[in-house]
């Protein structure tokens, strides 16, 4: 089996587009950490998010999106996603596999290139209590901007059903 090239910002907004997703996208620096984007948050309203690429022994994978000053303990946050065991993060090469990102551009619009359903996505009960939600569309130069139900049906549209956990300290 030939591996597909992954789906870019453009086929995420397409897919956005034919559900009839509101969203808004600004274009910026590439931005690599939650420290080197808050320069953005004049510019962009709603929740800014940080994304955590983990797996556990068994090798199920998990995106785990909190709101970015949230803390995640990792030694625990196995029982409440349903691990088998502890979680590390995973590895570059499996991130661009399943997500179709690389290393700083991790974000839960990955699931569009997720098309065997290798990932699970967890959506932090804190972060869903905002209205607007913002993530990477699958590259760090930009931030675009989505309702939290609006996110939610996205994930359903792409064969994810999220899990809405607490998951943050």
């Amino acid at each position: 089996m030939t591996q597909q090239s992954p789906k870019t910002a453009q086929d995420l907004f397409a897919l956005l587009d034919r559900l009839g997703i509101e969203y808004k996208t600004l274009e910026h620096e590439p931005v690599f950490t939650v420290a080197e984007s808050e320069s953005l948050r004049d510019r962009i309203a709603g929740a800014h998010t940080k994304n955590l690429f983990v797996k556990d022994k068994k090798d199920q994978y998990f995106v785990l999106t909190v709101e970015e000053n949230a803390v995640v303990d990792l030694k625990t946050v196995h029982k409440t996603i349903d691990a088998s065991s502890r979680v590390s993060f995973g590895k570059p090469e499996k991130m661009l596999e399943y997500l179709g990102v690389i290393p700083g551009s991790v974000t839960v619009f990955g699931a569009i290139n997720d098309v065997g359903n290798n990932v699970t996505f967890v959506l932090d009960s804190e972060l869903m209590k905002h209205a607007l939600i913002n993530g990477h569309p699958l590259s760090n130069d930009a931030t675009t901007t989505i309702g939290r139900d609006d996110l939610v049906r996205f994930l359903e549209a792409t064969g994810h059903t999220p899990l809405i956990l607490k998951v943050t300290e």
